[in-house]
């Protein structure tokens, strides 16, 4: 089978979902091209796995201290450039095209009236989940951005709808964790005010994977620059994830019983409902500023939840090479059963 896959590279998360998809696509012997916008050909890394991909400029939000800019994402959105690539992608020779939340892939596939398949955890928002920080222009943008023909939601629970648990990658059990060791990605933060906010907890030792990393003066934080590799190295062993509340890592870091303490994006719709969710089921904590008290509280609390989530990727490759057939409530509850939740103190 050919499938032409379109992954929104603005965030790693996606890519780190695609990553997954890639291996079991390739194991059941699909021709998988893929197309990955939402950043500078340069920002990509550790891509290997992707074999032949295709990097084009598609559309992306514009932040600051953390909040999506609507206004400026607009003025830089370059809607001649997206036409383009939206015009010149063929996608005749494909037997199948997917969306991971990309918009040039999926709009493409509809000026070719192809079906575009959607997998990716923006697609649950179609059901009722948890949701906040709702408003016309996140509805808009939900609705209109990469619009596919199936989607496939992914979540980190079920809440009764036909959605599909997390794809990610099936963690080695770890030995032993260094309870003192904790991992910071906060990617739309500025770099000096996460240092600011770490410097009083010395009691810690924080490693902080940045784009541009600058060298720390202080014993107990470690800058590091984005490293695939380096970034599981530190993540096999450590007690715990501050980051930004987007759905992949927060995944991985649940599988892995790693505790979670997430700063949503202010006025992203889904970053604040991912934040709602995690608070909702006991899974994280949240913080809507870099508050020093919950990060305090956060650090001295022991309480850890562990969650073991099926090959979904396997499945939904599986699934795929049957044919797309509807997923009925017994196939969604079939896959879920395989969930076990464990409270780690």
């Amino acid at each position: 089978m050919k499938i032409f896959y379109g992954v929104q590279g603005t965030g790693n998360g996606h890519i780190t979902r695609a990553r997954v998809m890639a291996k079991e696509l390739y194991y059941a012997g699909a021709d998988v091209t893929f197309l990955f916008t939402g950043k500078n050909t340069a920002d990509y890394f550790d891509m290997e796995i992707f074999r032949h991909y295709l990097v084009k400029s598609g559309l992306t939000f514009s932040l600051n201290k953390g909040q999506v800019q609507y206004i400026k994402t607009a003025v830089k959105a370059k809607p001649i450039q997206f036409y383009k690539d939206v015009a010149a992608l063929n996608l005749e020779p494909y037997d199948l095209v997917i969306s991971d939340f990309e918009p040039v892939t999926a709009w493409a596939a509809k000026k070719a009236k192809k079906t575009v398949l959607g997998i990716g955890h923006q697609y649950a928002f179609n059901y009722d989940i948890p949701k906040t920080g709702s408003d016309p222009i996140a509805n808009t943008v939900m609705k209109y951005f990469a619009p596919v023909d199936i989607g496939i939601g992914l979540h980190w629970h079920h809440f009764n709808q036909p959605i599909l648990p997390p794809i990610i990658e099936t963690t080695q059990h770890i030995a032993s964790i260094n309870k003192k060791k904790i991992l910071v990605y906060l990617p739309f933060e500025e770099h000096q005010a996460v240092m600011t906010f770490l410097k009083p907890f010395v009691d810690f030792e924080f490693y902080i994977y940045t784009l541009a990393p600058e060298r720390s003066c202080l014993r107990h934080i470690h800058c590091k620059p984005l490293s695939r590799e380096g970034f599981r190295q530190d993540f096999y062993d450590c007690a715990g994830i501050i980051t930004s509340a987007g759905f992949e890592l927060a995944s991985e870091a649940l599988q892995a019983g790693k505790k979670v303490l997430a700063k949503p994006l202010h006025s992203q719709m889904e970053q604040l409902s991912n934040a709602f969710a995690l608070q909702q089921l006991g899974y994280g904590q949240t913080m809507y500023e870099l508050d020093a008290q919950i990060l305090a509280a956060w650090l001295y609390d022991n309480h850890v939840v562990q969650i073991t989530y099926p090959n979904v990727a396997q499945i939904i490759v599986q699934w795929i090479a049957e044919g797309m057939p509807t997923m009925t409530h017994d196939f969604i509850t079939s896959v879920w059963s395989n969930v076990k939740v464990s409270q780690i103190q």
